[in-house]
């Protein structure tokens, strides 16, 4: 049943690898790679360039760390983000499809856009899951790694409904004993959109201004740099069509109400 889902950052692929060619990267930072689609592709990318993918999952599908390994433009590292990526340097942009929520996203930000302001590199951000079902809510793989203070009361296979707050127990979009979900949607430090709001205005106290768009498909595409950077205007020219764009929305909404109806089907005849 998961064919029928499309959940992947490859669906953004020509506005994703456009982007990165319009701003000259060369060096890019990939936080999770399941199965490595869009290492893939990020691979191509960086070998035209004569430039590097680092992939950081601490535990993504056998066959990627196969694939990696035999790579001379992928370096995979085994370990959470957070744990690593202040080894890093030199990151031109940023790929953030790793544990989708607050403390984990909004640390993630934190720690690229220190190492940018540290080599003089402006901040270009490329960040999944910033729609439904984690705009609101957070989503652990591993609750144990995210901090009492910032750990929502949460639910293994309990599962999100389009319009409502609570989980709903053995229904909805859920990931059984794979992930846990925030018991509540919405408040504060709540969900990946949360984390990436908090972020922008965090850096504007400073006087910077961060350009930000959503792309209101598959999950939630968001594309996030420093206005003032050299290719910042066209980079937003490129994006501004998807920004938010209500046709998009209302299919992916559509795609949502069919997906959950399947479910439902599925957990029926189960019974």
């Amino acid at each position: 049943m998961s064919n029928l889902l499309i959940h992947s950052m490859t669906e953004f692929s020509d506005l994703i690898l456009g982007s990165l060619k319009l701003s000259g990267a060369r060096r890019i930072v990939e936080i999770g790679a399941e199965f490595g689609g869009m290492s893939h592709m990020l691979a191509d990318f960086v070998a035209d360039v004569d430039g590097h993918l680092t992939s950081i999952d601490p535990a993504p599908a056998p066959e990627f760390v196969e694939w990696a390994a035999q790579s001379a433009f992928v370096t995979h590292v085994a370990a959470p983000s957070l744990e690593v990526i202040d080894t890093l340097s030199n990151v031109d942009a940023w790929l953030i499809d790793g544990d989708h929520n607050y403390f984990t996203v909004y640390n993630e930000l934190l720690a690229a856009d220190a190492l940018c302001q540290r080599d003089g590199k402006p901040l270009l951000t490329f960040l999944h899951d910033v729609s439904w079902p984690t705009a609101r809510r957070d989503m652990y793989y591993a609750p144990r790694r995210i901090p009492k203070a910032f750990r929502h009361p949460h639910e293994f296979g309990a599962g999100a409904m389009l319009d409502r707050v609570a989980l709903v127990p053995g229904q909805g979009f859920r990931g059984e004993q794979a992930w846990a979900m925030a018991s509540v949607s919405g408040g504060p430090r709540n969900g990946v959109l949360t984390a990436v709001e908090d972020f922008i205005a965090d850096v504007g106290k400073t006087g910077r201004v961060l350009a930000f768009a959503r792309i209101p498909a598959v999950f939630g595409l968001g594309v996030l740099f420093d206005s003032d950077a050299p290719w910042s205007g066209a980079i937003a020219e490129r994006v501004a069509p998807f920004h938010e764009n209500p046709l998009l929305a209302s299919l992916e909404l559509n795609r949502l109400r069919n997906y959950l109806k399947v479910i439902e089907w599925q957990d029926a005849a189960a019974c």
